[in-house]
């Protein structure tokens, strides 16, 4: 190996280690939280709620939720926010009318952070996923 291939290695190496100390030292990374409460309104509409942070994509980026009750395999789709990715934390909500499918109790919500890649072809970038129990409260 000639001294050029030596230095090109260990560049490519110290950059590729440093680069997750650079990202956790500035604590910026893509994450969606979801509210414990969820609230669910007598005309049957439900709204989900928490948090999310993003930095640049290529494209749009949406927090997406999905709602269910009971047996898992079975949720909604409860709304959809476009994010602003700027590497602050912002505050998501999503609402949908779902009549008779939901009563107050527990609930689980899965919550994502997708980007739809600007390319020939629009293809999802998943930033990030958040699972979390939850209680829906009439309001």
């Amino acid at each position: 190996m000639s001294v050029r291939q030596v230095i090109v290695v260990v560049g490519a190496v110290l950059l590729l280690s440093a680069a997750p100390a650079a990202g956790a030292l500035s604590g910026r990374h893509d994450e969606v939280t979801v509210d414990r409460t969820g609230h669910l309104f007598a005309d049957g509409t439900v709204t989900l709620s928490g948090t999310y942070r993003c930095l640049r994509g290529s494209g749009p980026v949406f927090v997406s939720s999905s709602l269910s009750q009971g047996d898992r395999r079975v949720s909604h789709g409860v709304g959809g926010t476009l994010a602003h990715c700027d590497g602050a934390k912002h505050r998501w909500t999503n609402s949908e009318t779902l009549r008779g499918a939901y009563t107050p109790g527990r609930a689980h919500v899965e919550a994502t952070l997708t980007e739809l890649s600007v390319t020939d072809l629009p293809l999802p970038r998943f930033h990030a996923v958040r699972e979390q129990g939850i209680r829906l409260v009439r309001d």
